[in-house]
């Protein structure tokens, strides 16, 4: 049994400590805040690759209780034309399909299962360092405590402070150039059936949104901006004014957008979207990285949150069935890399729809339309959700 310490209590953090806990080691989550983050972050639509995954943890009835069935989706353009409905991400054999959640649902859900299975967890651990022997790791806290494991993983998102750790000259993320944002609509009478998400490539922006079956409209929307915004410029949004913008976008399209933003009491402040195309660095000796430490995606890919519990399941596999760590680490890499790097890719594909200029607005209707008329034998986000983990079989080392 090896003590695996795990930086970042996140949704990649704690799916990965239920799972190695589940193979028989003993992880020990730390989080960086002094407090959980329940509430926190909009939704997410879980795709089914990420919950067959769930599936050998005995997680799966846990996560389908949290949200609600989104079994298709349709594409329409700013001028009110829908182009086509089809599928949305498949379904299992025995008929589960996406499901849209709350990020801060799915997160609680699995912290409290994690303690509930004797996960330790333990609050404002921000890491600052680590360091390594041929017998173990130890890794330091901003607090000046220390901790000492077999392992240390770092599920630390996107702005990882062990990718640091493992690769001083670590590229940063990409920037791609499109702002977030959504929210939570009440009181509207839309014709639409629950569970449908609704995508539209605006005049100006991209606008998504489901019904759920409460009668509660979720939406999210993609904003163009060419340039990566600094702190202050995100701050110089917030307010009564992102609202405006907001609306000033949508109303040149005829959607229901504009009904929607106006009966969101709340609306996300902006934030940026990132990738990482590829990472050199994802372990050195018992060291190792873990989701969007190692591969952050955009969210047009819809694959951020499965291909985080895809990770912990594979890792957990491998230390299940290679003793040596530093082994172990070197096979999930093997196991995992094209996979993620082609999510990655595809998911920037999907984005760069979104963000294009007037002229190339123009041109992205005509080829989309054109390409709707005759659909693609072959969707090319199968490959993303059709991918399945077979936990039985054996992992040999890389």
């Amino acid at each position: 049994m090896a003590r695996v310490l795990i930086a970042g209590g996140g949704i990649a953090g704690a799916i990965t400590a239920i799972a190695l806990h589940e193979v028989g080691h003993e992880p020990v989550l730390y989080e960086a805040y002094d407090r959980s983050a329940e509430g926190v972050g909009a939704f997410l639509t879980l795709a089914v690759n990420g919950l067959d995954a769930l599936t050998p943890l005995g997680l799966k009835p846990l996560v389908k209780d949290l949200g609600f069935d989104t079994p298709r989706m349709t594409l329409g353009l700013g001028n009110g034309r829908q182009l086509s409905e089809f599928p949305l991400g498949g379904a299992l054999p025995d008929g589960t399909v996406s499901q849209t959640v709350l990020r801060s649902d799915l997160y609680v859900a699995l912290r409290d299962e994690a303690v509930r299975r004797g996960v330790a967890t333990e609050f404002g651990k921000r890491l600052t360092d680590a360091s390594q022997t041929a017998d173990g790791v130890t890794a330091t806290f901003a607090d000046g405590t220390k901790a000492h494991g077999d392992l240390l993983i770092g599920a630390d998102g996107l702005r990882s402070t062990v990718r640091g750790i493992l690769d001083p000259a670590a590229p940063s993320p990409r920037y791609v150039p499109l702002l977030n944002t959504g929210g939570f609509a009440r009181g509207l009478d839309l014709d639409d059936e629950p569970g449908v998400m609704h995508m539209v490539f605006g005049r100006k922006a991209f606008f998504a949104h489901v019904l759920a079956p409460d009668g509660a409209v979720w939406w999210f929307a993609n904003v163009p901006h060419a340039s990566e915004p600094t702190e202050s410029e995100l701050a110089a949004m917030r307010g009564p004014g992102w609202r405006k913008r907001l609306l000033d976008l949508a109303r040149p399209d005829r959607t229901p957008a504009t009904a929607i933003i106006e009966a969101s009491e709340n609306i996300y402040e902006p934030w940026a979207t990132y990738d990482f195309p590829t990472v050199p660095v994802w372990h050195r000796g018992r060291i190792g990285l873990i989701g969007d430490a190692a591969h952050a995606t955009s969210p047009a890919a819809g694959q951020g949150a499965a291909m985080a519990i895809e990770d912990a399941v594979t890792l957990a596999k491998c230390l299940r069935d290679v003793s040596d760590p530093a082994a172990a680490l070197t096979t999930f890499e093997t196991l995992r890399r094209e996979r993620v790097e082609a999510v990655v890719a595809q998911g920037k594909r999907n984005g760069d729809a979104k963000a294009p200029g007037p002229v190339g607005r123009v041109l992205r209707d005509f080829f989309i339309t054109r390409a709707m008329r005759k659909p693609a034998t072959d969707d090319p986000n199968r490959f993303m959700w059709e991918h399945r983990i077979d936990w039985t079989a054996p992992v040999k080392a890389a």
